[in-house]
């Protein structure tokens, strides 16, 4: 089902100093989406409309809420005419109830924060074991920006939205996803995996724009991958789970160049 991801509006641009002009601009669309488990409310994210299954899926995997069950379907909690009322934003993810009761979030999370540092990574050792992965090539990490940008075709358009990538050890990307919140975009790519069986994702590493916070760390780990590349900078909290789990975690990637936090010696 196709979704309206951007939309067009009137602006006043201001350029040299020079009267303003009226012209078009295109803004990335922001709306809630209601993601359930079996029925039961998990929470409310401000995400970007599109691929909404696989954001409701790798949230409820990487929140560690499925346990070991398997996801059975995604469906919007409507069908027809009453969905299209709701405007297809409440999905709920399916394990026929073998999954266990969530305890839902009271607040809607924004398209920023994501948990808000409410997982502690005492909570995450016990939840998720230390990854057995084998280190990517540095090299590798260091180019994948230039890799993902031909699939920031969002970001082409609006300059507004943060993007995911999980890529092989070719420099390949796998599963590119963009959203205006970077946690969403993740969930995307993990969800998408997880519906297609690829996941632990042993032999694979995630790419995402902007810096890599906890929640995002706490991602990777659950999601199995080998590296964590960012570029931007890392959180304090961030490198320490990085190196709970495991993980390589890389920062300020460029061409040619990028800082390593995790693991702590090479």
């Amino acid at each position: 089902m196709s979704r309206r991801r951007s939309e067009r509006v009137l602006v006043h641009r201001v350029e040299n100093g020079h009267a303003p002009k009226r012209l078009p601009d295109e803004l990335i669309v922001e709306e809630p989406l209601e993601i359930r488990l079996d029925g039961h409310l998990v929470a409310t994210t401000m995400r970007t409309p599109g691929n909404d299954f696989e954001l409701a899926a790798g949230l409820c995997f990487t929140d560690g809420l499925l346990a070991d069950a398997a996801v059975t379907t995604c469906r919007y909690c409507e069908d027809g005419r009453n969905a299209m009322e709701g405007n297809f934003n409440i999905v709920t993810v399916e394990t026929g109830g073998r999954a266990p009761v969530p305890q839902p979030r009271l607040t809607p999370t924004t398209s920023s924060c994501g948990l808000c540092g409410s997982t502690s990574i005492d909570d995450l050792r016990a939840r998720l074991q230390p990854l057995d992965v084998e280190p990517m090539p540095l090299e590798l990490l260091a180019s994948m920006p230039d890799r993902v940008r031909a699939g920031q075709t969002l970001f082409d358009r609006t300059g507004g939205v943060h993007a995911a990538a999980a890529f092989d050890l070719t420099g390949t990307p796998i599963v590119v996803r963009e959203d205006i919140g970077r946690h969403n975009a993740v969930d995307k790519v993990i969800g998408r995996m997880l519906l297609d069986g690829m996941l632990p994702a042993a032999e694979l590493g995630l790419w995402v724009s902007g810096r890599a916070s906890f929640e995002i760390v706490q991602k990777a780990w659950a999601g199995g991958f080998a590296a964590l590349v960012a570029v931007s900078a890392p959180s304090n909290l961030a490198v320490e789970a990085a190196r709970a789990a495991g993980l390589t975690l890389a920062g300020f990637a460029r061409p040619q160049r990028l800082n390593i936090y995790a693991p702590a010696d090479l």
